[in-house]
């Protein structure tokens, strides 16, 4: 689909639908493209590249560590903020 420039304020509804449902929008000025609007496709890629073995998925139930010297960290930022307060 192309839509003018011009015209994309008043069919920003239709383009929007468009690349919802997978389509490329090609905006064009005076009839050359300038820019395209599309669907975003980070899902497909995120599940394509676990299912080469690029990235692994982390599993539902596990639980992110929590290390002493983050929560020493934690610990003297809270007490310096609180001195900055006074």
């Amino acid at each position: 689909m192309e839509i003018p420039i011009s015209d994309l304020a008043t069919r920003l509804d239709e383009a929007l639908a468009a690349a919802r449902d997978g389509e490329d929008v090609i905006l064009t000025d005076g009839g050359l493209p300038v820019a395209k609007i599309g669907p975003v496709e980070s899902t497909a890629l995120l599940t394509r590249l676990a299912e080469e073995g690029v990235i692994a998925v982390p599993a539902a139930d596990r639980a992110v560590p929590r290390l002493p010297q983050a929560e020493a960290a934690k610990d003297a930022l809270s007490s310096l903020l609180g001195r900055l307060r006074r």
